[in-house]
């Protein structure tokens, strides 16, 4: 339970510190709606979807009222869509209409994303798998809610170097069919390698194969909090410095805990997992590039940066897993570009490149997080920094992704503006040398050595 004084401390949190629920994500699973009939179907999926998330948004809605936490999303993770529609899809343009039907969906319950269009491919791909993967770009492009994920390797299988390679095209293309719209499809579409089954928070939600039939999972977030309590330890040593942060997490997982908890009960669905996740947004005072900068570091991309991330990173977790029973998903230190002010300033200051970036997610929670690259920008290009990315998470035995935006008739120096907690971002310069070859090899990059630990 918690006492006056920390439900005080919370108020002042929520009030001053830019502290929410990023998000309570419903995890429901479609296996028992298969059907070789492609409209019986998405008669199912459609029939499940709205009976047990009819309440989501009003009971996130009532929580935030009755205790005074800004719950900011309510979402939706599915089962994995290669496996449920493997029966009944035959091509891509079946695919596309299972999307539909989770955008139509999602609008009637109110969530804002459903998550879930994606195929786990890390060490080979079905039919099906590949059918969806080729619908992507269509699917992304008619519905308006839909997010989709791929997972194109693991520790334990290598990396499956056909579905990167196909994944380059398909970024690319999803970039060309949405141009209109400054290839906001791009943004909703993530390259993962050790993708988890419980993750909360989108483009990459989807719901295991492991999991219960329905979940609840919640998604906190606090890097203004995390940054205000440092700048009372200004100058502080290492131990200080840590102490701050672990404490700091504890309060702001606590919180997750406590909403995740009531969701479960007045839901009647069971409690999965609390991601302890930093997300920044582009609100100011909303950024883990402050919080960086307030460790120690000028700018952002600095000397010292992954260091300092390295820290984050690690007391945000040690400081999480002591405030609830069950943590899981991403957890961490999230550094996507567009959705971080402090981040785009660091780019446009020159002190941030891809390739920094890149160093960074060594030791950070996801990835390469909505970055946005020139729209001539090459497939196999695009596919070789998945490539990268995935290898940096097969080796480390980590959790990485690949949200890459081309960005249709711009180029470096211009500006993307995507909107809402999407935010906004510089057109960032990629290395122009080819990997051609080398993505056109095919085939898989073994396991590393250190994944054989049966």
């Amino acid at each position: 339970m918690l006492n006056i004084f920390e439900v005080s401390e919370t108020n002042k949190m929520i009030e001053q510190e830019n502290l929410d629920v990023r998000t309570i994500t419903l995890g429901i699973s479609l296996l028992d709606c298969i059907d070789s009939d492609l409209d019986k179907l998405n008669e199912k999926i459609y029939g499940k979807i709205t009976m047990l998330a009819k309440e989501l948004v009003s009971t996130g809605n009532d929580i935030e009222k009755e205790f005074g936490i800004p719950i900011v999303n309510k979402r939706i993770s599915v089962t994995p869509i290669a496996l449920v529609g493997g029966a009944a899809c035959k091509a891509p343009e079946d695919f596309v209409s299972i999307a539909k039907t989770l955008d139509k969906a999602a609008k009637e319950v109110g969530v804002n994303f459903i998550g879930g269009y994606s195929a786990l491919v890390s060490k080979g791909m079905t039919s099906a798998d590949e059918n969806l993967i080729k619908s992507i770009p269509e699917a992304l492009a008619v519905t308006e809610r839909v997010c989709s994920s791929v997972n194109v390797g693991s520790t334990k299988t290598g990396l499956n170097m056909d579905a990167v390679r196909l994944m380059g095209e398909m970024v690319l293309k999803t970039a060309e069919c949405t141009k209109e719209a400054d290839s906001l499809g791009c943004a909703k579409l993530v390259v993962f390698c050790n993708a988890p089954d419980d993750n909360p928070f989108m483009a990459g939600a989807f719901h295991g194969v492991t999991e219960a039939d329905a979940i609840i999972n919640v998604g906190v977030s606090g890097p203004g909090v995390v940054r205000t309590a440092l700048t009372k330890v200004r100058g502080e040593n290492f131990e200080v410095l840590c102490e701050t942060i672990k404490k700091t997490a504890f309060k702001v997982t606590r919180v997750g805990q406590l909403v995740a908890r009531e969701a479960s009960k007045r839901l009647g669905i069971p409690f999965g997992i609390i991601d302890l996740s930093l997300a920044p947004t582009p609100a100011i005072g909303d950024s883990v590039a402050d919080i960086l900068q307030e460790i120690g570091l000028e700018r952002v991309g600095a000397p010292g940066t992954t260091a300092a991330l390295a820290l984050l990173n690690d007391q945000v977790k040690k400081g999480g897993v002591m405030a609830s029973s069950y943590v899981g998903g991403l957890s961490g230190a999230f550094i996507p570009v567009s959705e971080d002010q402090g981040m785009i300033d660091s780019v446009t200051a020159g002190a941030l490149t891809i390739e920094k970036l890149e160093a960074m997610t060594c030791v950070c929670s996801v990835g390469l997080d909505m970055i946005a690259v020139p729209g001539d920008t090459k497939a196999s290009t695009i596919a070789g920094i998945i490539a990268d990315e995935a290898a940096i998470g097969m080796v480390n035995q980590k959790t990485t992704a690949v949200r890459i935006i081309p960005v249709i008739g711009k180029g470096v120096g211009e500006t993307v503006e995507f909107g809402g907690l999407l935010g906004y971002a510089p057109i960032m310069p990629v290395n122009s040398f080819s990997c051609e070859a080398f993505i056109n090899r095919g085939g898989r990059i073994p396991a590393p050595i250190h994944s054989f630990k049966n």
